[in-house]
């Protein structure tokens, strides 16, 4: 029996949904989609709404949803020893036959854990039998490494669903055994499974050897990507129950031309592909409000024409350039403007590839105050390696800078901490550690918020340093995550063995394998490895 209570609630989120999809089950591959967070932030995520909707279009599957209960549900599924259950048809997630996560971030990790305990389904793969659900990986926390995740999922899809799924989805269809539905899947375009690989590792913790078990399984695994963007990842669900409210999400672009040195995004999603202004349109429909989604969403090949549609249009953020000077205009009568300068010192900004000028950022931010901006937000990282005092200095000048241009509006400045991630030429750095990241945002935020229109926010350092350890870890993080408290993780990582000082702070020399070595994603590790090195010659002092 299913708890009235916490069935009500979630009859209460699907009545205020449109666009839901309700199908029959029968002879049908049934797949229940997970997000390892809540309701509210997973039904944010237009990768989650695409993914939904592109699976249901498909006449031979059936795909519902499930989230992460929030805190007083979790009591009340465990107090009346409720089994997880999907949203559509309220069937427990133990019943379907594939489980996706699709997953975003790293400190989502110990959620996926809680949901596979809430829906009495054993966490590990080698655990589960046949009767068990397969349980598929998903997202960019998979693309760029799923290693710490490496023993509790069967399968893994590295890149993009619509560039590659549809096969495997085909696949599921015709194997019904799980063992031999895994041997065919590796043989598939981007499929990935753990248990077919094994990884040794020598006297000082680093990675000896990585073998595959079975012939014919594939040394590296090519991360699959979609040729162009035809509109098949699209918001699916209007709810109010959203970060965005009821404003329909539509992906502009996929990929940053500018490859900052620290950006993940620059690097794992090339090439940079323009979505045509048509299909924006068309996913548009008759919604006057629009959430334009892109990493770089000034250098959309068609955003000019985009803005000039008379919809209201919110975008993530913009560059500070020249081009965005002469787009500024078209967003007169936002409320907010994102820009991200990323640091104030030019020789940080050099040597982390942000090829912005201080003259520029100046010029953007006074032209958006002249507007009526009302909220300008300004992101900023601190523990950018080489980084001194005179940079958090520089910093807080620029910050200074930009709250005298106006009276008027405010100024937010919101700081993270630096995170080195695979495939990118800084993923071989240590982390700051803790005491100098705490000290440098409490530095920032006692300077800048002693000035009248400053506000500032910055993420909790430890959460940041939990992202660096699973960002870059490996499969002898699996224990970790088992019995993982995310607000006491170091006390649950000390008594696991693991040490910190190896995954966080030490900087990784080219020779040493990388537990993401095996992925293909298009870039060379010696690329990478030449960027690093220049990146350290740029930080040089002139």
């Amino acid at each position: 029996m299913l708890n009235r209570r916490l069935l009500r609630k979630v009859d209460l989120l699907l009545k205020k949904e449109r666009g839901t999809v309700y199908k029959d089950p029968g002879g049908r591959l049934n797949i229940c989609l997970c997000y390892p967070n809540t309701y509210h932030v997973g039904m944010s995520s237009l990768a989650f709404q695409g993914l939904y909707g592109m699976l249901n279009r498909r006449a031979d599957v059936f795909c519902e949803r499930a989230f992460l209960p929030d805190e007083e549900d979790i009591k009340e599924y465990e107090r009346t020893s409720t089994p997880l259950f999907s949203l559509e048809t309220k069937r427990p997630l133990n019943r379907f036959h594939l489980i996706a996560f699709s997953v975003s971030f790293e400190n989502d990790y110990p959620n996926i854990v809680k949901m596979l305990q809430l829906a009495r389904i054993p966490p590990l793969s080698r655990e589960r039998t046949n009767k068990d659900p397969l349980l598929l990986l998903g997202g960019i926390c998979a693309t760029f490494n799923p290693e710490p995740l490496a023993e509790i999922f069967d399968l893994v899809f590295l890149g993009e669903a619509e560039g590659g799924i549809e096969p495997f989805l085909e696949l599921c269809g015709r194997v019904a055994m799980k063992e031999k539905l895994l041997e065919k899947a590796t043989r598939l375009r981007g499929l990935y499974v753990p248990s077919f690989y094994s990884v040794s590792y020598d006297k000082q913790g680093r990675i000896k050897e990585r073998t595959a078990l079975y012939e014919g399984t594939q040394d590296r695994i090519e991360v699959v990507r979609a040729d162009t963007l035809d509109g098949t990842i699209r918001h699916t669900i209007l709810t109010p129950e959203t970060e965005f409210s009821d404003m329909v999400l539509v992906e502009a672009m996929r990929g940053c031309p500018w490859s900052c040195r620290f950006c993940l995004v620059g690097h794992i999603y090339r090439p940079v592909r323009h979505k045509p202004l048509e299909i924006v349109m068309k996913e548009r429909g008759v919604h006057q409000r629009i959430g334009l989604v892109g990493p770089s969403l000034s250098d959309y090949r068609y955003i000019r024409e985009t803005l000039q549609e008379g919809m209201e249009t919110s975008i993530t953020s913009v560059r500070a350039s020249k081009r965005t000077l002469s787009l500024l205009g078209y967003l007169k009568g936002r409320r907010s403007i994102s820009i991200a300068p990323e640091t104030g010192s030019e020789r940080l900004r050099r040597m982390i590839n942000k090829r912005i000028s201080e003259e520029e950022i100046i010029q953007v931010a006074e032209e958006a105050f002249k507007l009526g901006i009302e909220s300008l937000r300004v992101y900023m990282m601190v523990g950018l390696p080489t980084e001194k005092v005179e940079d958090l200095d520089a910093s807080v000048r620029l910050i200074k800078k930009i709250r005298g241009l106006s009276r008027r509006g405010t100024v937010v400045v919101s700081v993270s901490p630096f995170v080195p991630k695979p495939f990118t030429p800084f993923q071989w750095v240590g982390m700051q550690r803790e005491e100098v990241l705490k000290q440098n945002l409490r530095y920032l935020k006692k300077t800048l918020s002693a000035e009248k229109g400053i506000r500032v926010f910055h993420e909790v350092v430890k959460y940041s340093l939990l992202q660096g350890l699973l960002c870059r870890g490996d499969r002898r993080l699996t224990d970790f995550l088992l019995r993982m408290n995310p607000g006491n993780w170091k006390k649950d990582l000390q008594a696991t063995g693991v040490s910190e000082e190896f995954y966080l702070y030490r900087t990784r020399p080219f020779e040493e394998p990388l537990p993401w070595d095996f992925i293909d994603a298009g870039i060379r590790k010696e690329t990478l490895w030449q960027e690093y090195m220049r990146a350290m010659e740029e930080a040089k002092d002139i």
